[in-house]
């Protein structure tokens, strides 16, 4: 509720429903979740999400990352993994969801997964769009807000554009909360290089983006266009 660019961002009304809501709506309808829980620092939303029947916990206002947030939900509902969905995403396709959920439900030797699709040209110079370099099986290598890799050759492999959605098994997570901030998150201010620089493999899935998150009235607006666009098609949770 405290962003300093929206403030109160999260229950800002789409259409007769809060933001949150249509985030909720679609994690739900991802399918993979036993359980779908809003985490919050903020009275306001735990008694929003009380009216249209989401389950809420209450979590501390000091979590420098959504990631703490989710460490701190999982000492109390325990679950092999936890997809953390942010909550100004009200355009996320299920499909993404569950696409970020699926490496780690059929092999259980992964740890920690991410989603990626292709950047367009026009965001690959942009700071807040977020790129990954993989290994060969499609394993990060490393994230960053540069344009990588470098262009040098014509014929080089496509600039990968992070989705900033994760999931990752309890024990992983649990580790996150009790390690420092670490010099390269600190850098690129990305807390996913936290998880590398401890060592931690991420699984990067091929998949797709929301085509925009909130972070100010003029974005809630495009969403809101968007979403009517949606509704006439009768698909409003897709891309």
């Amino acid at each position: 509720m405290g962003s300093t660019r929206f403030p109160g961002k999260p229950l800002v009304d789409l259409l007769g429903k809060p933001m949150l809501q249509w985030v909720v709506e679609a994690s739900v309808a991802a399918g993979i979740a036993d359980r779908v829980v809003v985490a919050t620092p903020d009275q306001e939303i735990l008694d929003a999400c009380s009216t249209f029947d989401a389950e809420a916990i209450l979590t501390s206002h000091e979590h420098p990352t959504g990631t703490d947030r989710i460490a701190e939900v999982s000492k109390t509902i325990v679950s092999d993994f936890y997809v953390n969905v942010q909550g100004d995403e009200p355009l996320i396709d299920p499909l993404t969801i569950a696409t970020c959920a699926r490496p780690l439900i059929g092999d259980h030797s992964i740890q920690m997964c991410s989603v990626f699709s292709p950047c367009p040209a026009d965001e690959r110079e942009n700071p807040a769009v977020v790129k990954v370099v993989t290994d060969l099986d499609n394993f990060a290598l490393y994230f960053s807000r540069f344009p990588l890799p470098f262009p040098r050759n014509v014929h080089g492999v496509e600039t990968k554009k992070h989705v900033g959605i994760y999931a990752y098994r309890r024990e992983v997570v649990q580790a996150f909360s009790t390690w420092d901030q670490t010099p390269l998150e600190k850098t690129e201010s990305l807390e996913q290089l936290r998880f590398l620089e401890h060592g931690t493999k991420i699984k990067m899935a091929p998949g797709h983006g929301s085509e925009l998150a909130v972070d100010t009235p003029e974005q809630a607006e495009e969403v809101r266009r968007i979403l009517l666009a949606r509704l006439g098609q009768g698909n409003p949770n897709r891309d």
